[in-house]
């Protein structure tokens, strides 16, 4: 085991989360009072001018989208808006009846004592200097990498810490550091900045990195994942990191249990969807009921495929597991009290509904606990709110595709009751997936039958061969045209 991680409590990313909250309609407004009350303290108790300039400055701020100034403040034509704020608010305007207003006395006031925080630390280093060695230097420097981090400096902060990374020798340092970094770029979105230093970090990891960071990178590049859309790369990482779960600057642990199992339904295939979600035991223990959660923290389950797995279950024979309740998740975790804050109990009803009811075919209450999902954990999380649209989507396709490979021909008002809704809304969303041959098959309204074309092997590999053979005509004939242009232009 290395030794213990630095620079893991700035910035804080659930202030990102705060922030997201307060511009998202879809909030509750006990939320977004909690969100906008949380927010105004941490400015207040860590002197974030920086970020409170960011947000609320009646000129450039993120939050004031129009650009009209104040009495105090007038607007300039010249302003320069952020760029790159997709990340950090749901729309560029706070939600009626919220306001996070400018005060200028009070942007002051933070800014004086910044300056003189940082002369503190200038002190600091120039004392070590003197009468210290490289190791308090360093020291000092590390301090004020970490104040541009906490008072929400973005530019500085990462000045700072590359300032300490290239005088640093130690590998565990040095990662810690491209992984402060990477929390930077996540607070504020910055998808790139993340992409480039996951890359980073990963390349020190390979170097030697010890067995603890090796996971908590893990975390981050499955969350990383998750906000661009990868979900099929984000599972596994996110799904192995439940067991070996350290990284509470980045994340809750009840976070996490909901990605992995997003990620895991939306992507996995039916037989991985059974060992890694359905019957992984860390999973189990949150969404399975009481028997389930005592069996699951006692050992006596483990994860695996279990016999049958290919059959799908009649619907009909079902037996109906009883609703889990709010879970607590302090001690689920594998670190300890010390790593983790005390976390608000979290109702992961919807979710083990949409896991059970998939795995099962009960495809009505499928779609009542996605709608449920989409409501309660889609619309309100920062990482996933931008592709809520794309996952619900994905999921409606996985069912229709899970009910449609076992049939050859099925009813469309049957399936349509199957899923609890309207033949012609069945017609058309079918249409949409047939279109873009995500179903092989083919609706026919007059009779009102569905009938799947399942292709064989032969048939999909002679395909496959057609169109690649038509792609390399296409180039060679691409290439033909530009020798002979090349040619004419010699002669």
């Amino acid at each position: 085991m290395g030794s213990d991680p630095q620079y893991a409590k700035y910035p804080d990313l659930s202030l990102a989360q705060d922030i997201f909250t307060l511009t998202n309609p879809a909030s509750t407004e006990p939320s977004r009072q909690a969100s906008l009350k949380k927010l105004q303290d941490a400015i207040s108790e860590h002197k974030m001018a920086p970020l409170y300039r960011f947000l609320a400055h009646p000129v450039d701020g993120v939050l004031n989208p129009s650009g009209e100034g104040s009495v105090a403040q007038p607007a300039h034509s010249g302003a320069r808006r952020p760029s790159g704020i997709s990340g950090i608010v749901a729309r560029t305007t706070l939600v009626s009846g919220i306001e996070l207003p400018w005060d200028e006395k009070l942007y002051e006031k933070l800014r004086t004592k910044n300056e003189e925080e940082l002369e503190t630390f200038q002190h600091e280093e120039d004392e070590a200097a003197e009468k210290a060695g490289e190791t308090e230097v360093q020291a000092a420097r590390g301090k004020r990498a970490e104040f541009w981090a906490r008072i929400g400096d973005k530019e500085k902060a990462i000045t700072s810490y590359e300032a300490v990374f290239e005088k640093t020798g130690v590998l565990g340092t040095k990662i810690d550091i491209v992984l402060a970094i990477i929390r930077l770029g996540i607070f504020f979105g910055d998808k790139i900045m993340v992409k480039k230093n996951i890359d980073r970090a990963k390349a020190l990891v390979e170097s030697g990195g010890d067995w603890d960071r090796r996971n908590r990178l893990k975390a981050y590049q499955g969350l990383h994942l998750l906000t661009i859309r990868s979900y099929n790369l984000a599972a596994p990482l996110l799904l192995d990191s439940l067991s070996t779960f350290t990284s509470y600057e980045l994340c809750s642990y009840s976070s996490l249990v909901v990605y992995s199992v997003l990620a895991g339904s939306v992507s996995l295939k039916r037989v991985d969807f059974k060992s890694k979600v359905v019957d992984a035991p860390e999973i189990r223990a949150i969404l399975g009921d009481g028997e389930d959660k005592l069996a699951a923290l006692s050992g006596a389950i483990s994860s695996g495929a279990g016999t049958g797995d290919e059959e799908m279950q009649d619907v009909s024979s079902a037996t109906p597991t009883p609703a889990p309740a709010a879970v607590n998740l302090t001690a689920l975790g594998s670190g300890s009290a010390d790593h983790a804050e005390m976390e608000a109990p979290v109702d992961f009803t919807p979710l083990a509904g949409l896991v059970r009811s998939l795995y099962v075919g009960n495809y009505q209450s499928f779609f009542l606990s996605l709608a449920a999902v989409e409501e309660t954990f889609l619309g309100q999380d920062r990482y996933l709110y931008e592709h809520r649209g794309w996952f619900v989507r994905e999921m409606r396709l996985r069912g229709y595709q899970q009910l449609l490979q076992s049939y050859r021909v099925v009813g469309l008002a049957s399936m349509a009751k199957d899923f609890g809704v309207s033949v012609d809304f069945l017609d058309r969303d079918l249409a949409k997936f047939i279109a873009a041959d995500r179903i092989p098959c083919t609706i026919d309204r007059v009779n009102g039958i569905i009938e799947t074309n399942r292709p064989d092997d032969k048939n999909k590999q002679y395909t496959g061969v057609v169109k690649q053979g038509d792609a390399l005509i296409t180039k060679l004939q691409k290439y033909g045209q530009a020798v002979r242009l090349r040619g004419s232009e010699r002669g």
